[in-house]
């Protein structure tokens, strides 16, 4: 790929772990601070603000755009789903304890959908923070991520279960195990017509339709460890390379092209596309890195993703 060029600007201190990454209904992108226990917003000019939750167990990390024009993010060590206002002003809601809160998305029914990595459930969470759980039928999946799919269900990686879930609006629940064992799937975004994930611990990347069908594309470094993934608006995805320190993309026929970040070690995690189609990275040294793919893949996508 031509044209590609990647930036970094600081964020925060190395000790604060910039982690989940998204952009606002105000442009600006919004960013979970996982050890300091905070949340950072940097506008379109530059200026960044950070907010304490003023509780440093909380764990923060996934952060995504809410159905009431504010930003929800899970609270992993707290059981709780924080939200924060365009204007910085904090509140929760308590989900139940053991939970371990890890992906969140606004389903297609306006409400707030979460992972339960510690309690083998996904939740929902109403505008009213009305909390409902739905059990997952397998043990010790450790359900990671989520993603609102172009089905009208909610789509989630089950971790140890080696599987991908699919999760109705009333909480019925289908199970996909993937082809490669162990594999590890953790990231997952919703796609064109179908959805995308990454395998951590196989070193691939993975598709799922509908219907279940899974497709699964081997990396060049299978030992880079892929972390968080989304979709682009040609039909592809931009992920993360966690052990490879480098940001990845996938075409909609599985080609691969990867892209080395600046600084070494700099363990990216989360990333979003912006409303002009850079792409944004959540870099745990406490950066953020941005790289501006070449103008065929410029074009916005129809919604801000993360």
């Amino acid at each position: 790929m031509t044209h590609t060029v990647i930036r970094e600007i600081p964020l925060t201190d190395p000790g604060a772990g910039p982690y989940g990454i998204t952009v606002g209904p105000d442009g600006a992108l919004w960013v979970t601070l996982v050890h300091a226990g905070g949340i950072a917003r940097v506008a379109p000019d530059g200026d960044v603000r950070t907010w304490s939750l003023d509780a440093p167990e909380s764990r923060p990390l996934i952060i995504t755009p809410g159905p009431d024009g504010a930003l929800w993010f899970t609270r992993s060590g707290d059981d709780r789903l924080g939200r924060i206002t365009t204007e910085g002003d904090l509140s929760a809601v308590a989900l139940p304890s053991g939970t371990g809160p890890c992906g969140v998305v606004t389903g297609p029914d306006g409400a707030l959908w979460y992972a339960g990595m510690n309690s083998d459930s996904v939740g929902r969470v109403d505008a009213d923070g009305t909390v409902a759980t739905f059990p997952l039928p397998v043990t010790g999946a450790y359900a990671s991520m989520m993603a609102a799919g172009p089905d009208g269900a909610l789509w989630c990686t089950l971790n140890q279960a080696n599987a991908i879930a699919r999760v109705a609006t009333d909480g019925d629940v289908a199970v996909h195990p993937l082809p490669t064992e162990a594999a590890g799937p953790v990231g997952v975004a919703a796609g064109d017509g179908a959805v995308w994930f990454v395998e951590i611990a196989a070193g691939q990347l993975g598709r799922i339709d509908p219907e279940g069908r899974i497709e699964e594309y081997a990396l060049p470094d299978r030992s880079a460890r892929p972390h968080a993934i989304v979709a682009d608006p040609a039909g592809g995805a931009w992920y993360t390379e966690w052990g490879g320190n480098r940001i990845g993309h996938v075409d909609p026929d599985g080609r691969i092209e990867t892209y080395d970040l600046p600084t070494p070690a700099a363990e990216p995690h989360g990333l979003a596309v912006a409303p002009d189609g850079t792409v944004w990275t959540a870099l745990e040294i406490g950066r953020l890195a941005q790289l501006t793919p070449p103008p065929s893949r410029l074009a916005p996508p129809s919604r801000p993703v993360a």
